[in-house]
């Protein structure tokens, strides 16, 4: 039976990606102004949190490629990955916040 492959999350964290930055939508735009992310063998997930210039705020599950493209795919966390994700969330206030609004 094949050794049953592991997938490691980096201890070096995700390329930095600037915050805040803009984003834009067909319906509106704003600036992403936290971000958490970490980098796993293959993507880097991120969780953000986007304001729209006209108000309010959204929260987007997404993904990068490992050269800093966003991909149009949902987020997925391994079990590695949740324990990381958890440690990038404990950067962003605001984000981890409202999270647990969702969880509450």
């Amino acid at each position: 039976m094949p050794a049953k492959k592991v997938l490691k999350t980096s201890t070096t964290g995700p390329k930095v990606r600037p915050v805040p930055r803009p984003f834009a939508f067909h319906w509106g735009g704003g600036q992403i102004v936290e971000e958490a992310a970490i980098e796993t063998q293959y993507t880097a997930p991120a969780i953000q949190l986007m304001e729209y210039d006209e108000g309010g705020y959204t929260v987007r599950f997404c993904y990068y490629a490992l050269d800093g493209r966003f991909q149009r795919s949902p987020m997925m966390l391994s079990k590695d990955g949740i324990a990381s994700m958890r440690a990038a969330l404990r950067k962003t206030p605001k984000l981890r916040a409202i999270l647990r609004e969702l969880v509450d």
